[in-house]
């Protein structure tokens, strides 16, 4: 078996309904712009809370409020919500917050695509383009990142180089697209035994092997296959025979099925946990491949996309990275390569059933959960393409609406 029962629990077989979708997004960004607290943003989740403050600030954009102010304009610009204020207008207090942050947690990863000031600088390039700069200098910075992966290291800000050349045209964000790439190119190392590419990630104070969509071969992947049309036709060929063969050689199929360990080297125990989740296994390789051009890659994209359906909806809830409605965007990027109605079906079954999630998390605990990776502001975005039928990963496949 692909997947652990235990993480997983029966679809709650409820038809599509839009107007509900609709109005669950109207409370979602309602709730969420009257819970702010000056100077303190949104109460964090107890789910989210880590270490002994009871009343945490937390501000990255995975999981802080970075992320719902990205969130709730991302979802006005797309005509989804009407917003009651301008939340991007306080991003100089929010840049100082997230500072102070990284300074308790993460010291010296501004640059950071997740957690940094990378997508705080974003958000107020649009009204302050002399910022451009700054962002320019962390892009730079970070192209060396031993992390390897998408939230702190350089494939994080080779996306933020492909959101920035995509929103202003400007060659420089190109060339630095470039130069990132040829640097991660020199940092595969290659197995031997596996007979495929992979990244080392020094991350944690530890070095991994992950193949996943966060830390992972496939997080990486996902900036390089968005951006190919800023690569040379050969440098694009031998990323895309690279990608192509490592996903086949560390691909598990059972019956048509498919998905992947955690780690192309893990541990026994490690590899026995079987995640089937955005952030682990077959769902987020579907949605970081989304564009992978070509067929060579269709049979394993879609087997993977019958394991996450045959698991079910995630018990951990309705949000994105090990969520209901992350797994549901696997079915939303099938539905977009194949055609097929039934991968559009199943996206809309999986929100309903997160829906029920998310109003039964909140009856619990008696609020929402203000994050975008982690939280009710991602399933609020989730319920959007699924009305409209686009699979836009938020902050992977789109930055600016």
């Amino acid at each position: 078996m692909l997947h652990d029962p235990a993480r997983h629990e029966t679809l709650t077989p409820l038809a599509w309904n839009e107007e509900a979708a609709r109005a669950a997004i109207r409370h979602i960004v309602a709730r969420t712009e009257a819970a702010c607290r000056d100077g303190r943003y949104w109460p964090v989740h107890p789910l989210d809370r880590e270490g002994e403050d009871p009343d945490p600030i937390e501000t990255p954009l995975y999981h802080g409020a970075a992320g719902v102010a990205w969130a709730l304009q991302y979802l006005e610009d797309c005509g989804a919500a009407t917003l009651a204020q301008d939340w991007l207008g306080g991003w100089r207090d929010l840049l100082a917050a997230n500072r102070a942050w990284l300074a308790a947690n993460a010291p010296g990863e501004q640059a950071s695509w997740l957690m940094g000031d990378t997508p705080i600088l974003m958000m107020a390039l649009p009204r302050h383009p002399e910022l451009a700069g700054e962002l320019a200098r962390l892009v730079a910075a970070n192209r060396s990142h031993p992390a390897r992966e998408l939230m702190w290291g350089a494939p994080g800000t080779l996306l933020a180089a492909l959101f920035l050349h995509e929103r202003t045209g400007e060659a420089r964000w190109a060339a630095l697209y470039r130069e990132t790439a040829a640097i991660l190119w020199e940092q595969l190392a290659w197995s031997e035994q596996h007979g495929c590419a992979y990244w080392v990630q020094d991350l944690y104070g530890r070095e991994s092997s992950y193949l996943d969509a966060v830390h992972g071969f496939v997080a990486t992947a996902a900036p390089l296959v968005k951006g190919r049309h800023l690569l040379d036709a050969a440098d694009w060929q031998r990323w895309q025979d690279c990608i192509a063969n490592t996903v086949r050689k560390s691909a598990t199929i059972e019956g048509g099925r498919v998905s992947w360990r955690p780690q192309l080297f893990g541990t026994e125990r490690e590899n026995a946990k079987k995640l089937l989740q955005f952030c682990h296994g077959a769902p987020g390789f579907v949605i970081t491949l989304a564009d992978f051009p070509g067929g060579e890659l269709d049979d394993l994209l879609a087997g993977a996309g019958e394991a996450t359906w045959a698991a079910g909806p995630l018990r951990k809830g309705s949000n994105l990275c090990h969520g209901t409605a992350g797994n549901g965007y696997a079915f939303l990027v099938l539905y977009r390569r194949t055609g097929e109605p039934a991968w559009l079906e199943r996206a809309r079954a999986f929100a309903m059933h997160a829906l029920k999630q998310f109003e039964r998390d909140a009856g619990e605990y008696g609020q929402l959960r203000y994050s975008l990776w982690t939280g009710d502001l991602g399933l609020a975005i989730y319920l959007w393409d699924c009305i409209r039928a686009r699979p836009q990963f938020p902050t992977l496949d789109v930055f600016y609406a």
